[in-house]
C-alpha cells in the first residue's frame, strides 16, 4: 500500500504491507499453506477488492484466489522464543487496511460506515481479537497517515473510518485521540472537526469529551487537551444541534473551569480563602476554555449574548482571579436578555451544585443562581419561600462573597415583579450591609437600594429617615466605589421624593439633603470622576426639588472651579438656611485635614465664602477660633495653591470676629477692639487665585490640543 494511491508514508514501514501480504498472514493464522513471505510491497498489481452490498462486510481476494475478510496484520503473539513484539508498521497497515475499506464503501454513506466498521470486526475476529481492543492503534495510525494524505478521495477515506470506529467505540476512539495529541496538532484538529461534521456520531462524542473534561481534575494536560476539543467541535456549524440534553451542563462545566483556572489550588490542611493567584494558570488552558465557551454560545444564536460580553468587558472578568463571579453575573444578565430559552435547563442543573463541596463549583453556582433570578420565569421555578430562605442562609455565612451574592439574589427577588417586594425582609438586610468592611457588599446594597426607590410605592420617608445616620458616613468612604454609589444614592432618594419636598413634606428627607450639602459641594473637586460626575448630578436633582435656582452655578463649579459661582452659591444657602451656617462651617473644617490637595484647597474657599456672607451672630466665637487656627496651620501646607487659599480665608475669619462684639479675654485679642458698638462698613469678598489642579473640563481631558 505505501507505493499504491496512498503514497509512500514517513517514517518507517507505515503502510509497507499490501493487502495480499495482510490476506496471507490471515491464511497463515488459520494454519491454511501460504505463498513467500513479501518483505515489502509486492512488484505485482494489488488485486481490487470486490465492493459489498450495503450493510454486509467487504471481501478481499487473496493471492491464492480465496475471498477472505479484510484481516488484521498484527498476528497473536506465538508462545515460545519465537514471540515478535508489536511495531508500529503492523498499526499502519491496519490503517492502510482500514481507509482502503472505506474508500471503497465510499459511495454507500452511512451504510458503508457501518459496513467498515463490521469489515474491520470481521478481519480481527478471524485472528481472534476484539475491535475494541485494537482502537488505539488503529487511530494512531490514522493520526500519522492524515498529514500525508492528498485531498479528495484518500483523506475521506480516512474520516470516514474514524467515524466507523466512533459509531460504535466513541469513549475508545475520544481517549486515543486526546492521549495521541495532548499538544495543538493540525491532524488532530481535522479528525476532530470531521467527528463533528457527522450527524451520527458527534453527540456521543461531545458526551464522551464533557466527561473526559470531568473526569481530568488532576491533569491540566487531559483537560486542556478535552478544551481544545471541544472547541474544535463547537466551532463547526450544526454542531450546537448535538449538545442538546446536555448543553447547559456543558455550560457550567466550562464556566467553571475558568473558575479554577483563575485560582490556585490550596492545600487540603489550609483554610480556603478569598485571595488571589500569584502566578496563574497557563494563558492557553484559558485562552481554549474561553473560546469553547464563545463557539458553544454563538452556534446556538447566542451571538448577542458574546457581544453583550464584549461591550461590558465581561470575558476579561470571567478569566480575573477577583472578578471571575462578576463575569459569571454578567453572562447570566445577557443570557436573561437574549438567549433565555436554555434558563430552565441551567437553573435545573446549577440547584445540586449549590451544595457542592467544590469550593468553585458552589460559588459559580450561587453567581448564575443570582443572575437568573432576574427572568421572572425562571425565578417562579421554584417557591419564593424556599428562594428566601436559601438567601437569607447566604446571608449568615462567614465568607463575604457568599454574602455579597445574597444580597444580589435579594434585590433581584424583591424587584422582579415590578414592585418592592419582601420589605420586611429585604430592607433591614440592605440596610444593615451598609455597615460591612468589603466594599463589595456596601456596593451591591447601595445598588439594591437604588433599585428599591426606582419601583412604585418606593417606601421614600421610610428610607430618608433609616439613611439618615447611615449614609453621611459613607459620602467620605475611602473606597471610590462606595462614595460614588452613596451620593448617586442620595440623589435619586431626593428625585423620588421631590413632590413631597415640594409641598413642604418629607422633613426627613430636607434634614437629610441639608445633612449632606456641604460633602456633595466638596465631593464636586473629588479625583475619583466617578464620584465627582455622581455628585454634580445629585446637587442638580437637590436644586430641581427645593428650588434653589442655583443650577448654573453648580455646574460651572463642577467643571471650571470658579471661584465667583461658589461665592453665590454660598450667599444663597446663608440666606436661606441661616440656623445651618454653623454646622455647613463644621462639616467643612473636617475637610481641611483631607490628604488630597484639591479637596483641602475646595475647603477652604468654601470657609472663606461662608464667612464671608454670614452675619456676626450667626457663629460663635469658640467656632471662628478653631477655623483661625486650623486655617493658620495650612499657611504652611506643602501645595502652594492650598497656602495661599488658607491666607485670604483666615483673613475672612478675622474680619468676621472683629465684626461682632467680644467678651475679654479671646485669642484673637490681639485684634483691635471697638470701644463702644458701632456699625462695621462692609467686609471685602474674599480673592482667590486660579486653581491649580486640573478641572473636568480642560480641554486635555477630552483629547483635544486646545486652540492653536
Amino acid at each position: 500500500m505505501a507505493g499504491g494511491m496512498w503514497g509512500p508514508a514517513l517514517g518507517a514501514p507505515v503502510g509497507a504491507l499490501t493487502l495480499t501480504a495482510l490476506a496471507e498472514g490471515i491464511r497463515a493464522s488459520r494454519g491454511q499453506p501460504t505463498g513467500p513471505p513479501a518483505p515489502g510491497p509486492q512488484p505485482q498489481p494489488e488485486p481490487e477488492p470486490a465492493v459489498a452490498e450495503p450493510g454486509r462486510a467487504t471481501t478481499i481476494p487473496t493471492a491464492g484466489g480465496e475471498p477472505l475478510s479484510p484481516p488484521l496484520p498484527q498476528e497473536p503473539a506465538p508462545e515460545g522464543p519465537q514471540l515478535i513484539p508489536r511495531s508500529s508498521w503492523e498499526e499502519g497497515a491496519l490503517a492502510d487496511l482500514a481507509m482502503y475499506t472505506a474508500t471503497c464503501l465510499e459511495e454507500a454513506g452511512f451504510v458503508g460506515t457501518q459496513a467498515t466498521a463490521l469489515t474491520l470486526s470481521s478481519a480481527l475476529e478471524a485472528r481472534g481479537h476484539r475491535l475494541e481492543d485494537q482502537v488505539h492503534g488503529l487511530v494512531r495510525g490514522l493520526l500519522a497517515q492524515v498529514p500525508h494524505l492528498a485531498e479528495g478521495r484518500p483523506r475521506r477515506a480516512a474520516l470516514r473510518v474514524l467515524s466507523a470506529l466512533a459509531l460504535e467505540h466513541s469513549r475508545d476512539v475520544v481517549f486515543a485521540l486526546l492521549r495521541c495529541s495532548p499538544a495543538p496538532d493540525r491532524a488532530a484538529a481535522e479528525l476532530w472537526r470531521s467527528l463533528s461534521r457527522n450527524q451520527r456520531v458527534n453527540g456521543q462524542v461531545l458526551v464522551q469529551l464533557l466527561w473526559a473534561l470531568k473526569g481530568s481534575a488532576g491533569s491540566q494536560l487531559e483537560a486542556l487537551a478535552a478544551t481544545r476539543a471541544l472547541g474544535e467541535m463547537l466551532a463547526v456549524s450544526g454542531c450546537i444541534g448535538a449538545t442538546r440534553g446536555f448543553y447547559p451542563h456543558l455550560l457550567l462545566v466550562l464556566v467553571t473551569q475558568l473558575h479554577e483556572l483563575a485560582w490556585d489550588a490550596h492545600p487540603p490542611d489550609t483554610p480556603k480563602v478569598w485571595a488571589p493567584s500569584h502566578r496563574g494558570p497557563p494563558h492557553s488552558h484559558a485562552s481554549c476554555t474561553l473560546e469553547a465557551l464563545k463557539a458553544l454560545l454563538s452556534g446556538d444564536g447566542g451571538r448577542m449574548v458574546v457581544t453583550c460580553m464584549e461591550q461590558a468587558g465581561g470575558w476579561r472578568r470571567l478569566v480575573g482571579a477577583r472578578t471571575h463571579l462578576e463575569g459569571v453575573l454578567l453572562l447570566a444578565s445577557a443570557l436573561v436578555a437574549h438567549a433565555d430559552h436554555h434558563l430552565r435547563g441551567l437553573f435545573a442543573d446549577l440547584l445540586p451544585r449549590l451544595r457542592s463541596t467544590d469550593n468553585a463549583q458552589r460559588l459559580t453556582a450561587m453567581a448564575f443562581f443570582t443572575g437568573l433570578l432576574q427572568s421572572r420565569p425562571t425565578a417562579r421555578l421554584l417557591r419564593e419561600e424556599v428562594i428566601l430562605e436559601r438567601l437569607r442562609a447566604w446571608q449568615g455565612d462567614p465568607e463575604p462573597t457568599v454574602r455579597w451574592l445574597a444580597l444580589l439574589g435579594l434585590g433581584h427577588l424583591a424587584l422582579n415583579r415590578g414592585k418592592v417586594r419582601h420589605a420586611t425582609t429585604l430592607l433591614p438586610a440592605l440596610l444593615g450591609a451598609l455597615g460591612e468592611g468589603d466594599p463589595r457588599l456596601v456596593d451591591a446594597a447601595l445598588g439594591a437600594l437604588r433599585r428599591v426607590l426606582l419601583r412604585p410605592q418606593a417606601p421614600v420617608r421610610l428610607l430618608s429617615a433609616e439613611l439618615r445616620p447611615r449614609l453621611p458616613p459613607l459620602l467620605d468612604d475611602a473606597r471610590d466605589s462606595v462614595r460614588a454609589s452613596a451620593v448617586g444614592l442620595l440623589g435619586t432618594l431626593v428625585r423620588r421624593g421631590r413632590g413631597g419636598l415640594r409641598v413642604g413634606l418629607r422633613r426627613p428627607l430636607r434634614k437629610l439633603v441639608l445633612q449632606c450639602l456641604v460633602p456633595l459641594l466638596l465631593r464636586l473637586h473629588d479625583p475619583n470622576p466617578d464620584t465627582a460626575e455622581s455628585s454634580e448630578w445629585t446637587l442638580a436633582r437637590c436644586d430641581q426639588a427645593l428650588h434653589w435656582g442655583l443650577l448654573e452655578e453648580m455646574v460651572t463649579v463642577a467643571h471650571y472651579d470658579s471661584p465667583e459661582a461658589l461665592s453665590r452659591i454660598c450667599h444663597r444657602l446663608v440666606q436661606w438656611y441661616p440656623s445651618h451656617v454653623p454646622s455647613f462651617l463644621s462639616q467643612t473644617q473636617g475637610y481641611l485635614r483631607s490628604p488630597q490637595g484639591p479637596l483641602r484647597r475646595a475647603a477652604v474657599l468654601l470657609t472663606g465664602f461662608l464667612v464671608h456672607h454670614s452675619s456676626p451672630s450667626h457663629v460663635n466665637q469658640d467656632l471662628l477660633d478653631s477655623l483661625f487656627q486650623d486655617l493658620g496651620l495650612l499657611r504652611s501646607d506643602p501645595e502652594p495653591a492650598v497656602a495661599a487659599a488658607a491666607h485670604v480665608s483666615g483673613q475672612q475669619v478675622a474680619l468676621l470676629a472683629r465684626a461682632q462684639p467680644q467678651p475679654y479675654g479671646w485669642s484673637l485679642r490681639h485684634l483691635p477692639r471697638p470701644g463702644r458698638p458701632r456699625p462695621w462698613p462692609a467686609r471685602p469678598p474674599p480673592v482667590y487665585a486660579r486653581s491649580p489642579f486640573q478641572h473636568r473640563s480642560l480641554p486635555g481631558r477630552w483629547g483635544c490640543s486646545g486652540s492653536g
